[in-house]
C-alpha cells in the first residue's frame, strides 16, 4: 500500500463528522488540491470516549460511501506501541509507531558497535539535495546517534513485525519521534533513517521533532525562521536517505499536532513546492472544537450544552489538563469563570473559541481548555450525540470550512 503525496489526519472524537470532513476534501479537489483523508484516533482517545477502532473504520467507510469518495482513504492506529497495537490491527491500514518514549534508552553494546561499524562509511560530508549545503557526519555523531536512537528504532521494528505477522493486508507505516524534548539534527535524522532501513521498516511517513511549541488547538509558538530551516533540512535529508538506504521513494514528513499552526503553514507550503515533496498533516481536536462552536452558534439548548461543557471543564481542570501537560500552555487565571460564561450569548461563546487571532474576543486559554475537555462530552453520552444530530447543519458547515479554508488551502499546494 503506497500512500499519496498529500494526506491529512482528520481525527473525529465522536465519529459524527466524517461526511463534513470529506466535503472539505472534495471542494479542495475542485480547486486542484488533492489530499487523501486518514481518520486517526489514539488508544488514549478511545479509552476516554469509550469507543473502539472498529468504529473509526465504520465511520470512514460510511462517509466514503455517502459522499461518493472514489480515491484512497485510511484509518490510522494513532500513537501505538506493542502494548496497544493488537486492538487496532483489524480496523487499521495506517500505523503510527510511537517510539518517542524509548529515545535515550540504550541498545546493547554489541548492537551499538555493529551499527557504528556498518555505517562507518557515512563518516564525512554529504551534499543535501536542493539546499546544496553540507551534511557532516563524524564518528562521535554516529556513536551518539546509536546510543540515543537505536533502541527506539529497534522497538519500531518489533512493532512493525508484530503488525506484519498479525495482518494479512498491506498497510502504511509512520514512525513518530515528535514527542521529545528537543529537535533532531539533520545528521541525527539521517542516521535514524539508516537504522530504520536496517530494521527493514518500509516507512512512508516520519514525524520528527521540530523546535518550538506545538500546543493543542492553537498557533505555533517559536521562531518561524528556525522552523523553516529545520523543515527544509529534513526534506533534504529524507531525499538523500531514500537513495542512500533504499527507502520507499514516497517517504514524506509528518507534522503532528498540526492543526491551527497558522504561522508555519506558508513556510511549509513553500518548502513542499521547492522540493516537490509530500506531507502528512496530522490534526485531531480541531473538529471537536468546531462542534462546540456550532452548538454555541445554534443557540438555545445547543448553547446551554456548550456552556455546561465549559463549566465542568473549568471545575475539573487538573484532571483534564494532566494527560496533555506537555502540549498545552493554559493560564488558569485568565480563564473566565463559569458564572461569566453562563452569561455569554452565542456570538460571545463562538468568537471566544473560534481560532481567529484578529478577533478581540478570541481567548486561546479557553480554546486549549476545551480542546482537552472532550471527556466531558463523552460522559454526557446520548445528550451530546443527540445534540450533534439536532444541530448537524450548522456544525457540518463549521467542520468543512475549518478544514478547507484554515488548513487544506493554507498548507497544501495545488497540483
Amino acid at each position: 500500500m503506497k500512500i499519496e503525496k498529500y494526506s491529512m489526519g482528520i481525527g473525529d472524537r465522536f465519529g459524527r463528522e466524517g461526511s463534513a470532513q470529506l466535503t472539505a476534501m472534495l471542494r479542495a479537489r475542485e480547486m486542484g488540491i488533492s489530499v487523501v483523508p486518514v481518520w486517526n484516533k489514539s488508544h488514549r482517545e478511545h479509552q476516554i470516549v469509550g469507543t473502539h477502532p472498529d468504529q473509526v473504520r465504520q465511520e470512514a467507510d460510511t462517509a466514503v460511501n455517502d459522499m461518493n469518495w472514489n480515491d484512497s482513504y485510511y484509518v490510522d492506529a494513532d500513537h501505538i506501541g506493542l502494548d496497544t497495537v493488537d486492538e487496532f490491527i483489524k480496523a487499521s491500514d495506517f500505523f503510527t509507531l510511537d517510539v518517542a518514549d524509548q529515545i535515550g534508552e540504550s541498545a546493547g553494546e554489541d548492537e551499538i558497535r555493529a551499527f557504528v561499524d556498518q555505517h562507518s562509511n557515512l563518516i564525512g560530508e554529504l551534499t543535501l539535495p536542493v539546499l546544496g549545503t553540507r551534511l557532516k557526519i563524524t564518528k562521535d555523531a554516529l556513536e551518539r546517534a546509536a546510543q540515543t536512537f537505536l533502541y527506539a528504532v529497534k522497538q519500531a521494528g518489533r512493532i512493525y513485525r508484530h503488525i506484519q505477522e498479525k495482518s494479512r493486508d498491506s498497510f502504511v507505516i509512520e514512525v513518530s519521534m515528535d514527542e521529545t524534548a528537543s529537535a533532531q539534527t539533520p545528521a541525527e535524522l539521517f542516521l535514524i533513517l539508516a537504522a530504520i532501513a536496517d530494521e527493514g521498516i518500509p516507512v512512508q511517513t516520519l514525524a520528527p521533532r521540530f523546535s518550538g511549541r506545538f500546543n493543542k488547538g492553537v498557533d505555533y509558538v517559536g521562531d518561524v525562521q528556525q522552523f523553516k530551516t529545520e523543515f527544509e533540512q529534513d526534506l533534504a535529508v529524507i531525499r538523500l536517505a531514500v537513495v542512500a538506504f533504499d527507502l520507499p521513494d514516497n517517504l514524506k514528513l509528518s507534522v503532528h499536532s498540526g492543526s491551527d499552526k497558522f504561522a508555519i503553514y506558508t513556510p511549509i507550503r513553500e518548502a513542499l513546492q521547492r522540493f516537490n515533496a509530500g506531507l502528512h498533516l496530522k490534526t485531531a481536536g480541531t473538529t471537536w472544537l468546531e462542534e462546540l462552536i456550532g452548538l454555541a452558534e445554534a443557540g438555545g439548548d445547543g448553547l446551554k450544552l456548550a456552556i455546561e461543557v465549559y463549566t465542568q471543564a473549568y471545575q475539573r481542570y487538573d484532571e483534564l489538563a494532566k494527560p496533555y501537560a506537555k502540549v498545552i500552555d493554559i493560564h488558569f487565571d485568565k480563564l473566565p469563570s463559569p458564572g461569566q460564561v453562563s452569561e455569554w450569548d452565542s456570538e460571545t461563546f463562538a468568537t471566544a473559541l473560534r481560532h481567529n487571532q484578529q478577533h478581540a474576543n478570541y481567548q486561546p486559554d479557553v480554546r486549549q481548555l476545551l480542546h482537552v475537555a472532550y471527556k466531558i462530552a463523552a460522559e454526557m453520552g446520548d445528550q451530546y450525540l443527540d445534540a450533534l444530530q439536532t444541530y448537524k447543519t450548522v456544525i457540518s458547515r463549521h467542520v468543512t470550512e475549518n478544514l478547507l479554508k484554515r488548513h487544506i488551502r493554507a498548507v497544501f499546494p495545488a497540483e
